[in-house]
C-alpha cells in the first residue's frame, strides 16, 4: 500500500508557502486598511444605505461622518450595533482582510493598500483644514 507523503508547511491560496510569523508591515497594513474600511462601513455617509434598515439618522458627527442611533425593534439591535460600531466592525474587518491575505494575497493586499492611502489622504485632507482655520484666525 503507497504511502502519503507528510504535509509540507501551510501554504498561501497561490500555492508560495506561509512565513512562520506575520511581517511587520503586513500588520501595520491590515490596521491602517482594518481602521479606514471600519470607519466607513460605520459611519460613512456613502454606507448609510446599507444601515438604514439597522439605524435612525441623527447628524453630522465629524467630518464626513454620520451620527445613527440603533434601532431596538425586531431583533435589528444587534445589527445595528455592529453596523454603527467601527469598533466591533473591525474584528470582522481585521479577520476577513487576514482571511484574504491567505487566499488572494496579491488582490487583498491590493484593497488594503488603497485603504491605508484612503487613511493618509484622510489624515492629510484633516490636517489640512486644521491648518487653513489656525491661519484663517489670525
Amino acid at each position: 500500500m503507497p504511502r502519503t507523503p507528510p504535509p509540507g508547511p501551510p501554504r498561501y491560496g497561490s500555492g508560495r508557502p506561509l512565513p512562520d510569523r506575520p511581517e511587520p508591515w503586513d500588520v501595520v497594513l491590515t490596521s491602517v486598511a482594518t481602521f479606514r474600511l471600519s470607519r466607513l462601513l460605520t459611519k460613512a455617509p456613502v454606507t448609510s444605505p446599507l444601515r438604514a434598515p439597522f439605524t435612525r439618522y441623527v447628524a453630522p458627527q465629524g467630518p464626513a461622518e454620520l451620527h445613527e442611533e440603533v434601532q431596538s425593534e425586531d431583533g435589528r439591535h444587534a445589527v445595528g450595533e455592529l453596523a454603527t460600531c467601527p469598533f466591533c466592525m473591525s474584528v470582522w474587518v481585521a479577520s476577513t482582510l487576514t482571511a484574504g491575505q491567505l487566499l488572494w494575497p496579491r488582490e487583498t493586499r491590493t484593497a488594503m493598500g488603497v485603504l491605508a492611502a484612503l487613511a493618509g489622504a484622510d489624515t492629510l485632507q484633516l490636517a489640512y483644514s486644521a491648518l487653513m482655520e489656525r491661519t484663517a484666525g489670525e
